[in-house]
């Protein structure tokens, strides 16, 4: 796989500070049940890469501080850690609202048979992967089969009461099928009701839209057909600056399954740990052990050109997109 970071490393993107902390994304390792062309993370069932048990209590000890309202799980297929439900269950003893971004096929793998049960019973909110509404650019993207199974998934998870209220939150989260913006997400949310509706009587809350970031296998895939730099001109021509005040770096500390601290997932896989405040390379990353102890308001948070991929149209994080 080529490597992308030496063609993100000299940037004009805007500097940015941190603000208020509400956030903390966990990714629980990289282990998954499938291997998709967009993946940032390079994510697959060969991955070895798993949060240990020590690392999860550390995770919660933090929790316990009350500095987040929210813990987003994610991976790899974050329910494929064996001790996923136990921070779940804990950290909804403190209070906290739980996100897990699932791929929808994992509610089908063997072993998960009771897991879409475990997270009504425990009221976290999913963000279910579904890039297309249609069987052909699903499968195409993500697999053969796939999209029968999130098809499935996502009636199962209906069956339980999701999608129907806002006490069982499921939402959906598109991709564009290549080296392309998302189109408008409030018409494609939209659409996407319509469709699942009509087709397969399925509901969900909202819809977010996503642009692929050129890393990892997405950007390795850009670099070989020739359509890196086509795709970082439409990502820079495109960027607003308005979309700067609600990217999602600024209230939000990723972890990595090691539990060192990042400014976002995408920092996390390119290996650009957040910075301690004076700006100096070459400093011992952060840990979350250590996240109490510093005062990260109005610290500048590490930029690279991937940025753009945030910034671009109508802006895209991992709540979807910024901008109406």
């Amino acid at each position: 796989m080529l490597a992308t970071l030496p063609y993100l490393e000299n940037t004009s993107f805007p500097a940015i500070k941190r603000e208020s902390l509400d956030t903390l994304q966990v990714n629980l390792g990289y282990l998954c049940n499938q291997q998709c062309l967009h993946c940032h993370v390079n994510a697959g069932p060969k991955r070895k890469e798993l949060m240990s048990r020590e690392t999860i209590d550390q995770v919660l000890a933090f929790l316990n501080t009350g500095t987040v309202s929210a813990l987003d799980l994610t991976g790899g297929a974050p329910e494929m850690n064996p001790h996923f439900r136990y921070l779940v269950s804990e950290a909804r003893k403190l209070g906290i609202k739980v996100m897990d971004r699932c791929n929808l096929t994992i509610l089908e793998e063997a072993g998960y048979e009771d897991l879409a049960e475990f997270l009504a019973q425990q009221q976290v909110e999913v963000v279910a992967s579904l890039p297309c509404y249609l069987e052909e650019n699903v499968n195409a993207q993500r697999g053969k089969g796939v999209f029968s199974h999130s098809i499935r998934g996502l009636q199962r998870l209906n069956d339980l009461g999701y999608g129907r209220n806002d006490e069982l939150v499921l939402n959906l989260v598109y991709n564009p099928q290549g080296a392309s913006l998302p189109p408008p997400q409030i018409g494609l949310e939209q659409d996407y009701k319509k469709h699942l509706k009509e087709q397969y009587n399925i509901h969900f809350n909202h819809l977010f839209t996503l642009a692929n970031m050129p890393i990892q296998r997405f950007g390795s895939t850009l670099l070989s057909k020739g359509e890196f730099d086509g795709y970082m001109a439409l990502l820079k021509d495109s960027h607003q600056d308005e979309n700067l005040e609600q990217v999602m770096c600024k209230h939000l500390v990723s972890i990595d399954w090691q539990g060192i601290a990042y400014d976002c997932d995408f920092n996390q896989v390119l290996g650009l740990p957040m910075e301690r405040g004076n700006g100096a390379a070459g400093h011992k990353p952060i840990h979350v052990q250590e996240l109490t102890q510093l005062n990260m308001q109005g610290q500048p948070i590490v930029v690279r050109e991937h940025c753009y991929g945030c910034t671009a149209g109508q802006g895209s994080s991992c709540g979807g997109a910024l901008a109406d």
